[in-house]
């Protein structure tokens, strides 16, 4: 598995900066090579990227996710892949972003791309592109403010 890690300060509340990390479906937006993302439930979306040239699709699963602190998945089938964001207020209205994704390289085209960084440089990118999203908006476009445990969602009473 290869690791890369990317953060950002953005201008924006935590509760807002959180609040658009959780618009799973939005991230083509800002995202280079991500073609769809579809949220099947509160726990797993299915992803649709182009990935070095070839368009892959894979599930991931939410293992972990704790309103304004933390969101951590894993991939189920397809591309493996795995990460924690976690998100940091720096002074109100100011948060920082740290991203860590672990990835395995599928073919020789995308373990050449590793070696050279490619991914990397993709990734600080996205999260910059994010940042510039959310700033000139304002405002997120939604908010899903559940929690998540163990892969599962708490319900409160």
């Amino acid at each position: 598995m290869s690791t890369v890690e990317a953060s950002t300060e953005v201008n924006a509340p935590i509760e807002t900066v959180y609040n658009q990390w959780t618009q799973f479906e939005d991230f083509p937006r800002f995202m280079e090579g991500v073609k769809e993302v579809r949220q099947i439930n509160d726990t797993e979306l299915q992803w649709r990227a182009e990935i070095a040239g070839k368009e892959r699709e894979w599930r991931a699963k939410i293992l972990e996710q704790e309103p304004n602190r933390r969101i951590a998945w894993t991939s189920l089938d397809g591309a493996k892949n795995g990460g924690v964001v976690t998100f940091e207020e720096i002074e109100p209205g100011r948060t920082r972003i740290n991203l860590t994704l672990e990835y395995e390289p599928d073919d020789t085209i995308e373990k050449v791309g590793d070696a050279l960084g490619v991914l990397k440089l993709q990734v600080k990118r996205d999260v910059e592109r994010f940042k510039e999203f959310l700033e000139e908006r304002g405002v997120e476009t939604g908010a899903w403010r559940g929690e998540v445990r163990g892969g599962e969602t708490q319900r409160t009473a």
